[in-house]
């Protein structure tokens, strides 16, 4: 007889545990085990939450390589069956070979449920029978368990699901994080309740107001925001480090449809647009995805939508200060060109919409379609087509953690018929639609991996641009890791060609999640390493990095309404000379707008506790020496930049922490 070290490690989740009896049975190349109730001296115990416990299995002789193991549990009599975590598995032979067995999934039923060694297995060339069988069961079930869906036509497909209990488990918030969103929630919009505010659809009569609602969840940022709202040099800045930096771009032409003269911003001969531009000093937002959009209908009112085009100026001092805005694509006697130089409230009255149209931009198309919306296909092509032991898979699974859940919240209570984005912001509705798939159409692949992006729009040398910066710095430590792990795996391009998975599921992101657009430069099919390794990269920077950065500041720059309003409810002025404090106010959006929006911009700002910082895996996907070399190296470097960022935030009046790796999330999650 030979005898098999069996360790079972049961996951460290609430409802993890199982009473029930739990049977193994080990298959390798030359036979396989009896099924073998594991009984160990913890009784009953075993198998509780957290708990490691080890067993012996005996064969008459040697089974040789171990190739899967087979797992099922049994209730027991008078007994209910209940759920089982297994984590993962490890199996000593009596040759001295350790085999692991990476589980992280949820077992409900009494089914047989077979795993595939998972350490230095050629996971595209399965030599054994028994593998490729195991393999193809696990992707057949898994296209049943993950089907595309189609929200809305024209935009990136989603999981096919009935509610959040249709959901497979694996992708289901823990209970730590359901309890947690669900308290936040609830408890987002109870003291604005108590106050009688949701339900107002007064307009605000004068500034105080806001600031008294406002004082309810505040943050540093937040407040510095509510004391500097006004001024140029911050609106500006927010055009670099605010929640949307995506738009900015240099300017060497300005559009015919924006035709500002010397004149009109460089006063007594200081200096010419042209020598500016030349300079690299001119830089444009062109919200020209916005324009003709159908504005919602809020509290009965119509509301309104500008596409602004914005010139900034970046001055001898560093500062990025907005010089000319006007607020329609069309020029015309009735949409006049805003300048500093204008009374208080039509300069104030021209920005105020402008931010009002990088709301609607930032939210639908950097925040939503750009993050989530993407993130949702990378990991429902990844679950579809690539079995667990493959080096793709492990490497993505842990940035897809609680993407599929999170999204169908989003579609259920934000952008729904009747979901807070629908009701209450100026694009809810007809126009959030035309907005995502205008966004989709002229999405690149340039514009999803930064170092490009940022080439693209011509601001490598912007001073004090910290997305920038960090951001670059982060792409490259990911790149390193990416390109270390997958080098290990694939050593030339022969065999990324030859690897059926992994051309399947690059497919299926360019069918579903690009629509089949060829103009997006997405690729269809990987031919070298090198395509393969940028585009993974892509993958984890947009549901991490990326993700921070354009969501965790919401709060930040929208919590205080005047910086960042919902919905504005009058039109623009025509003629200058019109606007006051007075029709500011009255252009806000009403009370409970205003407390919608600020209520959903915290929820959506706020971590969890089992939040998952960026390169920390707590599931042991990896078990080979090289990789989990590279793991420590990632860590490493992700250590060495949130110094450097912690560093020089400490000199900053606004820090931007948003790609600090300590706080920057695996996954979309929230």
């Amino acid at each position: 007889m030979v005898s098999y070290e069996v360790t079972v490690s049961t996951g460290n989740l609430a409802g993890a545990t199982t009473i029930n009896n739990v049977f193994i049975k080990l298959v390798g190349t030359e036979g396989e085990s009896d099924r073998k109730w594991l009984m160990g001296f913890k009784g009953a115990s075993s198998f509780m939450r957290g708990v490691v416990s080890s067993f012996s299995v005996s064969c008459p002789v040697s089974i040789g390589k171990l190739i899967l193991i087979e797992l099922d549990k049994k209730q027991l009599p008078l007994f209910p069956e209940d759920s089982w975590f297994p984590a993962k598995v490890e199996v000593k032979s009596p040759e001295g070979d350790t085999y692991n067995f990476p589980i992280y999934r949820w077992i409900t039923d009494s089914e047989v449920h077979r795993f595939r060694e998972g350490t230095a297995l050629r996971v595209f060339e399965d030599s054994h029978h028994l593998g490729r069988y195991s393999r193809q069961q696990e992707l057949t079930q898994r296209e049943k368990d993950y089907r595309w869906d189609v929200y809305e036509e024209g935009i990136p497909h989603c999981i096919k699901t009935e509610n959040i209990f249709s959901l497979p488990c694996e992708v289901r918030f823990s209970f730590t994080k359901t309890t947690e969103f669900l308290f936040t929630a609830s408890t987002g919009l109870t003291e604005l309740q108590l106050k009688g505010l949701s339900n107002c659809k007064k307009k605000w009569t004068n500034i105080d107001d806001i600031n008294r609602v406002f004082c309810c969840n505040r943050t540093d940022i937040s407040d510095y925001v509510q004391e500097h709202w006004k001024d140029d040099a911050f609106f500006g800045y927010q055009y670099l480090n605010g929640v949307n930096p995506m738009l900015i771009r240099r300017c060497s032409a300005l559009p015919d449809y924006f035709p500002v003269t010397d004149d009109m911003v460089f006063l007594c001969g200081q200096c010419s647009l042209a020598d500016e531009m030349k300079k690299g000093n001119i830089f444009l937002c062109d919200y020209k995805q916005l324009d003709g959009l159908k504005a919602n209908t809020i509290n009965g009112k119509k509301q309104y939508l500008m596409a602004p085009l914005l010139l900034l100026h970046k001055t001898p001092s560093d500062e990025m200060v907005p010089i000319a805005i006007q607020l329609k694509q069309t020029p015309a006697g009735d949409n006049p060109i805003f300048f500093p130089t204008d009374s208080e409230y039509d300069w104030l009255t021209a920005k105020i919409f402008v931010r009002s149209a990088d709301f609607q931009e930032h939210q639908l198309n950097v925040h939503l379609l750009r993050t989530h919306l993407l993130a949702e296909v990378f990991a429902v092509a990844l679950l579809r087509n690539v079995p667990m032991v493959h080096p793709l898979y492990k490497l993505l699974i842990p940035h897809t953690r609680y993407t599929l859940q999170i999204n169908h919240l989003a579609r259920l209570l934000l952008i729904s018929k009747t979901g807070v984005f629908t009701e209450f912001a100026a694009s809810g509705g007809e126009g959030m639609r035309t907005l995502l798939k205008r966004s989709l159409s002229s999405m690149t692949y340039i514009s999803l991996c930064i170092p490009d992006d940022i080439a693209e729009r011509g601001l490598e040398d912007v001073p004090n641009f910290h997305y920038r910066d960090d951001g670059v710095k982060l792409w490259d430590i990911i790149h390193r890791f990416v390109q270390g792990v997958l080098s290990f795996y694939y050593k030339n391009d022969a065999e990324v060609q030859q690897d059926s998975e992994l051309q399947k599921w690059i497919l299926d992101i360019f069918e579903h999640g690009f629509l089949s657009q060829a103009g997006t430069g997405i690729p269809q099919s990987f031919t070298t390493v090198a395509e393969l390794v940028k585009f993974a990269t892509m993958v984890i920077f947009t549901c991490s990095g990326q993700h921070s950065a354009v969501n965790a500041g919401q709060f930040d720059y929208g919590g205080w309404m005047p910086n960042t309003p919902i919905s504005l409810q009058l039109p623009p002025p025509t003629t200058k000379g019109t606007t006051s404090e007075a029709t500011m106010l009255q252009t806000f959006p009403d009370v409970n707008t205003t407390v919608q929006g600020m209520s959903t911009m915290w929820l959506l700002s706020k971590q969890s506790s089992d939040f998952v910082p960026l390169g920390q895996y707590p599931e042991d996907h990896f078990s080979e020496e090289i990789p989990c070399k590279m793991i420590k190296k990632f860590q490493g470097d992700l250590e060495v930049l949130s110094a450097i960022i912690k560093a020089r935030n400490k000199s900053l009046d606004v820090p931007y922490t948003y790609m600090d790796p300590v706080v920057v999330e695996n996954s979309v999650a929230i």
